[in-house]
C-alpha cells in the first residue's frame, strides 16, 4: 500500500494537546477550552460523549480523505445514535458503543460508504483489506498509543488503519497523546499485540 499522507488526522477530543492530560493526569473532559469545535450543543454534552467517539473520529477521517468535507463530530455522532450505534442504560446512563452493525448501516445509508463488519479479523485478513484499497477501523487496546509498554489487553478502542508498507502498519489513533501516537506506524507484530481481531472495513 502506498504512503498514506493524504489522510487527515482527527482526534476524538477537541484539543489534541490535552489528550495526555485526559488519559494520564486526571484532567476532566469538561476542562477542554476548544470543546465547541466538536460541534456539541454544550460543554456537558461534549464531556459526556467525547470519550466514546473514537469510531466517529475514524469515520470523519475517512470522509475527509474521500472528499475533503465531512460533518462535525457531533453531527456524525447524532447520526450514528439514530441508527442505534450507541445505547444508553436507562438506569445507570452507561454508554455502550460503538455497535458495529447499526454503524455500518448508518454509514452505508447516509454517507454512501461501502462498509462491512468483520467480527473475526486476522492480521493477514487486515493486510489483505488494505491491499484491496479499504480503510479498516480496527479494535485495539487504547494503550497502543504507548507501544513501548507491554499490551495490557486487546480491543476496546478504534483506530483507522490506512495502509501498510511491508510489515509496517500505518494508522490514525483518535486518542493518541502525541503527534507520533496520533499519526502512527508500527511493525505488524507489535500492532497484533494490541489488536482485538475485529473491526469495520470502509471503501
Amino acid at each position: 500500500m502506498p504512503d498514506d499522507h493524504p489522510f487527515p488526522t482527527i482526534t476524538q477530543y477537541a484539543s489534541p494537546d490535552l489528550i495526555h492530560a485526559f488519559a494520564y493526569e486526571g484532567r476532566a473532559h469538561d476542562d477542554d477550552p476548544r470543546w465547541e469545535e466538536f460541534g456539541a450543543p454544550d460543554l456537558a454534552t461534549y464531556s459526556r460523549w467525547a470519550g466514546h467517539a473514537c469510531g466517529i473520529a475514524c469515520l470523519r477521517m475517512a470522509l475527509l480523505a474521500r472528499t475533503g468535507e465531512a460533518p462535525t463530530m457531533f453531527e456524525l455522532l447524532e447520526g450514528a445514535r439514530k441508527y442505534g450505534a450507541y445505547t444508553e442504560d436507562p438506569d445507570t446512563g452507561a454508554i455502550r458503543g460503538l455497535i458495529y452493525a447499526p454503524f455500518v448501516q448508518y454509514v452505508t445509508d447516509v454517507h454512501a460508504l461501502d462498509a462491512e463488519v468483520h467480527r473475526t479479523l486476522t492480521v493477514p485478513d487486515l493486510l489483505a483489506l488494505l491491499d484491496d484499497g479499504h480503510l479498516v477501523m480496527a479494535s485495539v487496546h487504547k494503550e497502543i498509543r504507548r507501544p513501548e509498554h507491554p499490551a495490557p489487553g486487546k480491543g476496546g478502542h478504534l483506530v483507522l488503519v490506512t495502509g501498510h508498507q511491508g510489515n509496517t502498519v500505518h494508522f490514525r489513533n483518535p486518542s493518541g497523546h502525541t503527534d507520533r501516537a496520533r499519526t502512527a506506524s508500527l511493525p505488524v507484530a507489535t500492532f497484533a499485540e494490541f489488536f482485538g481481531g475485529r473491526g469495520v472495513s470502509l471503501i
